[in-house]
């Protein structure tokens, strides 16, 4: 008997340490969501706002993960922060999209190597630009050119939430 009670208290201890860390990364892919929407609204200023939001995000301590998704995260973390960064130290709307493309295909490693997403992610590709980005939904907004060409793209990969795996 107190086996098993030891074996449920594990594994509940188990569930709260991984629910953490998809709260963290879901956090984390929220933030990015963000700069995507304020790049396909060209709005610079509010994508030098939701960058530094993503910043902060991304100060989260990651907590139970596995050894290769610890290395995943290591591999890519200093990467977005780097990305984040350069997009926060500006208004300039086509140099935010420029660091936009290499925040969009580190993303697209993170999320997609940890596997720990808790909601559909869909990578979608601007064949006029040559580059990717993550959206919540399977409509295509591009954040590379906005109202210019807002629905120009296709969905190349479909990211499932851990759950439905």
């Amino acid at each position: 008997m107190k086996i098993f009670f030891v074996s449920l208290m594990l594994a509940c201890a188990t569930l709260a340490v991984n629910a953490q860390q998809l709260n963290n990364i879901d956090r984390i892919t929220a933030a990015y969501i963000g700069v995507k929407n304020a790049l396909v609204a060209s709005n610079g200023n509010l994508a030098k706002g939701r960058s530094k939001e993503l910043e902060s995000v991304l100060a989260v301590p990651t907590t139970g993960l596995t050894a290769l998704q610890q290395k995943i995260m290591t591999a890519y973390l200093g990467k977005i922060k780097a990305d984040s960064h350069l997009i926060s130290q500006t208004n300039a709307i086509d140099a935010q999209r420029r660091h936009f493309t290499n925040l969009s295909a580190n993303m697209y490693k993170l999320v997609s190597g940890l596997k720990v997403n808790s909601a559909t992610l869909y990578q979608q590709y601007c064949p006029m630009k040559k580059a990717a980005w993550l959206s919540e939904t399977e409509d295509i907004r591009n954040p590379y050119y906005g109202d210019k060409m807002l629905e120009c793209g296709e969905v190349t990969a479909t990211l499932k939430p851990v759950s439905a795996k």
